[in-house]
């Protein structure tokens, strides 16, 4: 058992000058503090010994380290790095190979470990990307110039499993191409229902949504996805809100609200009952129900079909004589001379991406039509689009 929460010193004190009184016996006194018999015949032995001193609390780690590294081991690999500050662990244990017998070399973790203790290490901080705000506007002048879509908030079906409906409309006519209720809202459930969309009404120019999965990553370079990349293949631009500005897409939330109120209470009582609320609620929304922001008519009337048909197949891009094709590997890296690799996004792998120098050492990153961001020569780093102004 242990001491209670309290100095070990302070209790083993109290220990003695209650024993000493003699009005206790050694089991009903060693119950009282929570330690047992042997413990405190050995805490009485020690004070009779050593007096008070004894009862101060010892260090319990080991006198002896039977691996410890050498101190002469420690000596040399602390005079290699400071002689070599920039060398890492790999390259130290190649030295010490040429003066030592391959058995007494520790490993590179111990290696690393040893440049730690003697300061000889500085603690790298994780990057984390942040996604900076920049306060979009999107206010089409025309239908199909910018589509939105989103997940509307789960709700849980009459059979106890949840439904994500997953939304597309016109930004400006507010026409309602799409309410799918799905089990789970990922790429591979999503897809099938943008390219309904794009091939039964066409293509957009931009598709407008928050930085949610699937449509964005806020850990990638131009928070893209294997859904946005696939966008940018047929030729829509995918565009963001900021994080945490769910108003920058007004017009998409407004209509959700009326989605919740009139498709999802009560809700159905499977996901095929709830799709055939659904699209009773589109049919509703876009041909019968009069809209205000569209001079009380209903989107029907506004909205006209896309001229940008969607591809039959992706063709392979040609880029301008001035921009460099660089391919992605499937780490999401491209090379850069004969040792660096440059991350650009998992997403991209097995593609390539465009460079083309801007200034010295400073090149646009494009894929297709699409500007990524920025690759700078000197720092090997790459750039949002809106961290570097070449004005």
């Amino acid at each position: 058992m242990t001491w209670k929460v309290q100095s070990m010193e302070n209790q083993k004190q109290q220990f003695i000058l209650l024993w000493k009184t003699g009005k206790f016996t050694m089991s009903s006194l060693c119950s009282d503090f929570g330690i047992t018999r042997p413990t405190g015949y050995k805490i009485i032995a020690r004070y009779e010994t050593e007096g008070w001193d004894a009862l101060q609390e010892e260090s319990r780690s080991h006198r002896s380290h039977p691996n410890q590294t050498p101190q002469e081991m420690v000596d040399a690999i602390v005079e290699i790095r400071n002689k070599y500050p920039r060398w890492g662990a790999r390259k130290v244990c190649a030295i010490l190979e040429r003066e030592w017998e391959i058995d007494s070399i520790p490993h590179q973790s111990t290696v690393n470990a040893i440049m730690k203790r003697n300061g000889l290490t500085i603690p790298r901080r994780k990057a984390i990307r942040r996604i900076s705000n920049n306060f979009p506007i999107f206010d089409p002048v025309n239908p199909n110039e910018i589509w939105s879509a989103d997940f509307k908030g789960k709700f849980r079906m009459g059979n106890k499993i949840y439904c994500h409906p997953l939304t597309i409309a016109d930004s400006k006519s507010r026409y309602l191409f799409a309410i799918k209720g799905m089990e789970n809202p990922n790429t591979e459930g999503a897809k099938p229902v943008f390219e309904r969309a794009f091939r039964e009404n066409g293509l957009p120019l931009q598709m407008h949504t928050d930085n949610g999965s699937p449509f964005g990553s806020a850990l990638s370079l131009r928070r893209m996805t294997r859904l946005s990349v696939w966008m940018m293949e047929i030729g829509v631009t995918p565009v963001y809100s900021d994080p945490g500005h769910p108003e920058q897409n007004g017009r998409h939330e407004r209509m959700h609200r009326d989605l919740k109120a009139a498709a999802t209470r009560p809700p159905a009582g499977c996901l095929v009952s709830q799709q055939k609320v659904f699209d009773k609620f589109i049919r509703e929304y876009n041909f019968e129900r009069p809209h205000e922001a569209l001079g009380m008519k209903t989107p029907s009337d506004i909205h006209v079909r896309s001229t940008r048909e969607f591809p039959r197949i992706i063709r392979d891009w040609d880029y301008a004589r001035k921009i460099n094709p660089r391919y992605v590997s499937g780490n999401g890296a491209i090379r850069w001379g004969s040792n660096d690799w440059i991350m650009i996004s998992t997403a991209l792998s097995g593609k390539y991406v465009g460079m083309e120098e801007v200034a010295s050492g400073l090149w646009k990153l494009y894929y297709r039509h699409v500007e990524l961001g920025y690759f700078e020569e000197r720092s090997k780093k790459v750039y949002e689009i809106e961290d570097i102004d070449l004005e």
